[in-house]
């Protein structure tokens, strides 16, 4: 969690901005309504295709996300790519 992610980068001399920043992301990255930034959005399209692949879901909850969640160029060609979706 955020506790591990700020102990690992203080060891490994991060700037505190950054240390800051990644504890956020760790701690919200199942929290959809709140992304603020690209790094945000790509950490839940990259979380959003683990668990799509992963939990064998259907063609319906695929196109859900890639309709609700998927705004980056490169998260959509992906998604699509894995799942068949034609763009």
């Amino acid at each position: 969690g955020p506790a591990v992610a700020e102990d690992m980068l203080g060891r490994m001399h991060f700037d505190e901005k950054i240390i800051r920043r990644v504890s956020y992301l760790v701690g919200h990255h199942h929290t959809y309504d709140q992304i603020d930034g690209l790094d945000y959005q790509i950490l839940v399209e990259a979380d959003f295709l683990v668990n799509l692949y992963e939990d064998g879901v259907t063609k319906e909850a695929v196109m859900h996300a890639y309709n609700k969640i998927f705004r980056t160029e490169h998260g959509k060609r992906i998604c699509a790519e894995m799942f068949g979706i034609e763009e």
